[in-house]
């Protein structure tokens, strides 16, 4: 039996991205990186950090794995639910939002920058190393909590979640369509 995937989806009205946790297992399995003072890939020898993480908070159509007690299943998020995502976020002045884990509300971080990868090839994030997909939502955080960044520097914390409201909806698989072709059978008979 295929496990249950659903397609988390936004009603504007309601839904969208509250916060953004640093975490030690980001779900999207991108770690970000932490900028210094100038381009580490440009140059060899760096002064000071700037204190800067760059990440992606959410890539499109990348199955992540969700336990709800014994339930099992997958979900995504597709570009245009990420794109409105992302706008929104800022639109509702969350960028101050920030948690530890899930859990613990943090100060001194903010969002710096937010951006949707148009052009995989051309994107600034390639310059840092990334590989990611177009449609992903990547994102640049100011540190100045000085507990955080040595979190960091310990690679305790390794990138960034989403906290957030989303509906859902099935994602049709091939054992789903032949079920509901068969109910609609049954209801067609009567």
């Amino acid at each position: 039996m295929s496990m249950q995937i659903f397609e988390l989806v936004l009603n504007k009205d309601t839904d969208g991205v509250d916060a953004i946790s640093v975490v030690d297992r980001p779900a999207t399995e991108e770690n970000f990186i932490a900028l210094k003072e100038q381009h580490e890939i440009k140059l060899a020898e760096v002064d000071t950090d700037k204190r800067i993480l760059m990440g992606a908070a959410l890539v499109p159509d990348k199955m992540i794995y969700r336990k709800n007690g014994k339930d099992e299943f997958n979900v995504f998020f597709s570009k245009d639910t990420i794109k409105q995502a992302s706008e929104l976020f800022l639109i509702n002045g969350n960028q101050n939002n920030v948690t530890l884990m899930h859990n613990k509300s943090i100060k001194d971080m903010s969002v710096v920058e937010s951006w949707i990868i148009d052009n995989p090839e051309m994107d600034k994030s390639k310059e840092y190393g990334f590989s990611l997909p177009k449609g992903t939502w990547m994102l640049s955080m100011k540190v100045n909590n000085s507990d955080i960044w040595a979190k960091v520097k310990a690679g305790e914390i390794k990138g960034f979640s989403i906290e957030g409201y989303f509906a859902d909806k099935v994602q049709m698989t091939s054992n789903n369509e032949k079920i509901i072709e068969q109910l609609k059978e049954l209801l067609n008979d009567k």
